[in-house]
């Protein structure tokens, strides 16, 4: 499946780096966990700079040996009622308080502890200094025993976490209502409620030598190609850099293409569209602290397909598909066309158009390439500047700045009526577009097409639109082509590219994808009416073909 590699990824893993910090006189590579408690205490006050958050707690254990012991946690990463009901009540209060009076030495309490004493599902053994500290800076407890050159971790990280609710970059009318948060966890088993099966692997990597970001590949281990899988495994251990906050630079890092502005690895915050997504066969990384999530391997009909799609009817899900291509169109040639026919090809208008154009032009002492530039570039800035502005007035002030400013230019003769039209129109066209980063991407190609129009006319954007698809057909995702079912022509998949066809139909995933596991339908004849059903259980077998999909 991989066959046309890019660039070749560094083998050197930032995430094999250990904790440290370059400014503290000792490394922590060079430390160890030693047998004293109070040594390890200061070496991590050295390593943390005494920082206030972290959370000492010194006591005994041991009627007979008396054993020092202290609890050490991150304040502000912790679920505090766990390490006071879990941790601390556990060790000093109840059954295991009055059998560790009786014990005699530092090893026999740690064994007592780590298999009896906690009431925690997550414990596990810290054998050096690196693999505590790492623990300890992810919001887990470490507990400390005197002559224990070993310590003890308990899973209690937590710490405040935004609410599950509704996506704000792609919303439907009907569909799901859930949106992935900045929480890996939370994001995990939002798929996992909706893929309840044992072969939905999961695998976490830390990426990012100081920041330690875990990064967790979701797949279907009897459906995603395995050589997928390898490939995305070996790009994400290969990344090389100190931080990871955002998914952004993960998807920059093991993208194929990085001189393209087509977006190559899909990217949604939607947990319905990353497991159906899962379902056909692709992988997704998952990044703690970001909402939105990676799919891998991608094709360009991606970017066009909605969760509502598959929640509507599929006729309406087709109409609606297709004004999103068109969409498309106009976005890129919306007004380098109005630049070409205005300024070399005056044939081509119809002649009542013609003379209204001309009398509007009268006034206009601009070219048609510098008016149609100007107006996008304030289009432009108007977009941002209701992004940024806030919330409560931000969408208000953008459509009434665009509103204003249009109709004072067009009386100012500044620019055309017609002009104005165009504008809004490709500006609209872009809203049209489920994703995000395809809409930039078209935004940028429509600059180009403009300076096109205005050196060549038609010929110049015949010639830019011959080179932007050759440009679409070189272009690889993980493998597989980008313009896929299209260029290479897969008839099958044409049920889910352009158009939407019933999910009955749909009995097969993506050829491009994956072949591992191709049927979608268990058991199922070619037609929905082979075993000669009535109309009721026709009906019955759609309607769980429909759900399965």
């Amino acid at each position: 499946m991989i066959r046309y590699p890019y660039r070749k990824h560094s083998k050197k893993s930032g995430a094999d780096k250990k904790i440290g910090n370059s400014n503290s006189g000792s490394s922590s590579r060079s430390l160890k966990i030693e047998a004293n408690v109070e040594t390890n205490l200061q070496q991590i006050k050295e390593l943390t700079s005494d920082s206030p958050d972290f959370m000492v707690r010194h006591f005994a254990l041991g009627l007979k040996a008396s054993v020092p012991a202290a609890v050490v946690f991150l304040d502000s990463m912790v679920k505090t009622d766990a390490v006071n009901e879990l941790v601390m009540k556990s060790l000093l209060s109840g059954p295991f308080a009055e059998v560790a009076a009786e014990e005699e030495s530092a090893d026999g309490l740690y064994k007592r502890i780590q298999g009896h004493a906690l009431s925690l599902g997550e414990v596990k053994d810290c054998d050096d200094w690196n693999t505590m500290m790492e623990h300890l800076l992810m919001g887990d407890t470490i507990i400390l025993l005197e002559g224990c050159e070993k310590a003890i971790s308990c899973g209690t990280h937590g710490g405040e976490a935004r609410a599950v609710n509704e996506p704000t970059t792609q919303s439907v009318v009907r569909g799901s209502k859930d949106g992935f948060v900045e929480s890996l966890f939370t994001n995990v088993s939002l798929v996992r409620r909706r893929i309840k099966s044992s072969d939905l692997t999961l695998e976490i990597f830390k990426v990012g030598s100081t920041s330690l970001t875990n990064v967790a590949m979701l797949y279907m281990k009897d459906i995603a190609d395995q050589s997928v899988v390898k490939e995305v495994r070996r790009r994400v251990e290969s990344i090389n850099i100190d931080a990871i906050f955002e998914s952004g630079m993960v998807e920059e890092m093991i993208q194929d293409h990085n001189l393209t502005p087509f977006p190559t690895i899909y990217n949604s915050e939607r947990p319905d569209t990353v497991s159906s997504n899962i379902m056909e066969g692709r992988v997704a990384l998952i990044v703690d602290g970001t909402p939105f999530v990676l799919v891998m391997p991608t094709v360009f009909a991606q970017f066009f397909q909605s969760s509502s799609d598959y929640a509507e009817r599929y006729d309406m899900a087709t109409v609606v598909r297709l004004i999103r291509y068109i969409s498309f169109i106009i976005l890129i040639l919306g007004p380098s066309l109005y630049i070409a026919l205005t300024t070399y090809h005056y044939e081509m208008i119809p002649t009542p158009l013609l003379i209204s154009l001309l009398a509007q032009r009268e006034s206009v002492p601009f070219p048609a390439f510098l008016e149609a530039f100007v107006l996008e570039i304030t289009f432009e800035i108007l977009r941002e500047a209701g992004i940024r502005m806030p919330r409560v007035g931000g969408q208000t002030v953008s459509v009434i700045g665009a509103l204003v400013l249009g109709q004072a230019a067009v009386e100012a003769g500044i620019v055309t009526p017609l002009l104005t039209i165009v504008v809004a129109l490709t500006g609209i066209a872009s809203f049209a577009i489920p994703a995000y980063n395809m809409a930039v991407a078209g935004r940028l190609f429509r600059f180009a097409f403009m300076v096109l129009a205005a050196v060549m006319g038609l010929y110049g954007i015949t010639l830019g639109l011959i080179a932007l698809i050759a440009h679409m057909n070189s272009l690889r995702s993980f493998g597989v082509p980008y313009m896929s079912p299209f260029s290479p022509f897969v008839l099958e998949s044409q049920k889910d590219a352009v158009l939407r066809l019933p999910s009955w139909m749909m009995r097969k995933r993506p050829e491009n994808i994956t072949s591992a596991n191709p049927n979608r339908m268990k058991g199922q004849e070619d037609t929905p009416a082979a075993n000669k059903s009535t109309p009721m259980q026709e009906g019955g077998a759609h309607g769980a073909s429909g759900e399965e999909e």
